[in-house]
């Protein structure tokens, strides 16, 4: 096994296999959430060709959110009954065939089908479970930093592709960045059906920083309890009674209320309605990315070492008051560029402290399902603010009520942060 050969070549080195798993699921969540967000980038376009207005393409585009995050506690089953490898491969085989059969659409159902359901569902069985998965799994220590790094490629991916996709779409046609995309997708398949395993024990080793242990016990440690498709709705059964599970939910709620499903989709199509083209709008977008690429990994170094509360509250603030400032600043590079600093680097810095709070409260064991219910949350908020911001455009002739709803909303999230009470479980 190719897979195991490394690991004992690595372990030799002084190296661990965690870091292999580390880097596969950061390319599968970087090029997954770049196809989630490609579809921002054509609304125009599609508008312009087909003649459907923004709420109908709104509406696809809110499904695929709603059924990302819906997956999320399923995600979670069938990794522990099928494997990571295999969950994360279909999933990727799903996209990438999803990407390419995108450029045959000639009906508004054609859109929903490939956008709505089969991106919907194939990102789902990924998405950020596969990190809390991973990083809980594979890192006994330096969780927060794993978690940064690996949210801040899937906020990466849906950004920094855009400029690239722009660049495309003016000079070729909105089909053709599906082709690069799709062959990324499948080429990240290929390693990950080399490379991936499920858990340290398939190599005979200890997370990253645990203590050694024999292969016996290390496997005897790695058997995991029988999930069925009820064991989340048990989990949720469970964590609804608790009001730190309904808090963070609300809180993830409104952090996809106020990033991917407003202005990951929506903010090209708002640059364009003040003269901004495509191309220099989605550079702002991609600058955004790279705050945010910094700003998810202080995170997640800060939420090893700080109280995760009082971090989401600073967090939700400062993303609300960027979000209201929005309507009333020059759309112009140099005035944006400054919005894209603030509000990119808490994009979704929100996302390690929520995982830490998630794993505290609940414990490592249900960490993956029970974020994935949390992160169900954040999609629904998403897919609201995706449609939402789409019927104010369509109907008002403005973004600006969706901006101003958004950062209200953000500043109630950061009080709700602060009612979280800490509560340490064993695990």
């Amino acid at each position: 096994m190719l897979a195991a050969a490394l690991s004992l070549r690595m372990t030799r080195r002084g190296l661990h296999f965690s870091w292999v798993i580390a880097g596969l699921t950061f390319l599968t969540m970087l090029f997954m959430s770049a196809a989630l967000g490609l579809p921002g980038a054509m609304l125009q376009p599609l508008a312009q060709e087909f003649g459907w207005t923004t709420s109908q393409i709104s509406s696809a585009l809110a499904l695929r959110f709603a059924l990302f995050g819906l997956m999320g506690p399923f995600a979670a089953v069938l990794m522990e009954r099928f494997g990571v490898r295999a969950v994360v491969s279909v999933a990727l085989g799903l996209v990438g065939g999803g990407m390419l059969l995108a450029g045959a659409v000639t009906q508004l159902w054609h859109l929903v089908v490939l956008w709505g359901v089969v991106l919907g569902l194939g990102s789902g069985m990924t998405a950020l479970v596969l990190g809390a998965i991973v990083s809980n799994r594979w890192f006994a220590t330096r969780k927060g930093l794993i978690m940064g790094i690996l949210t801040a490629s899937a906020a990466t991916g849906q950004l920094i592709c855009l400029p690239i996709a722009a660049w495309m779409i003016e000079r070729w046609g909105w089909r053709a960045p599906l082709l690069p995309l799709a062959v990324l997708c499948l080429a990240v398949m290929s390693l990950v059906l080399l490379f991936m395993r499920d858990r340290p024990s398939d190599v005979g080793l200890a997370p990253y920083g645990a203590e050694p242990v024999s292969k016996s016990a290390a496997t005897a440690a790695a058997a995991a309890a029988p999930v069925t498709w009820r064991t989340p709705f048990v989990a949720l059964r469970d964590a609804s009674t608790q009001p730190t599970f309904w808090l963070l939910f609300g809180t993830f709620f409104i952090c996809g209320l106020s990033t991917n499903g407003l202005v990951q989709t929506h903010f090209i199509s708002l640059c364009g309605d003040y003269g901004l083209a495509a191309v220099p709008a989605a550079s702002v977008l991609a600058m955004m990315g790279l705050f945010d690429f910094i700003g998810t990994i202080a995170s997640g170094w800060l939420s090893d070492r700080y109280d995760a509360r009082k971090l989401l509250c600073w967090y939700y603030a400062l993303r609300g008051l960027s979000l209201m400032w929005l309507p009333h600043a020059e759309f112009t590079l140099y005035g944006l560029s400054l919005f894209a600093v603030f509000y990119g680097l808490d994009w979704i810095a929100t996302v390690p402290p929520t995982v830490r709070l998630t794993a505290e409260r609940f414990g490592a064991a249900r960490v993956g399902m029970v974020f994935g219910w949390i992160f169900a949350g954040h999609q629904i908020g998403a897919a609201v603010a995706a449609y939402g911001a789409g019927l104010s455009r369509s109907l008002l002739l403005s973004y600006a009520p969706a901006l101003y709803v958004a950062g209200a909303a953000c500043l109630i999230a950061a009080g709700m942060a602060m009612v979280i009470r800490r509560k340490t479980v064993a695990v």
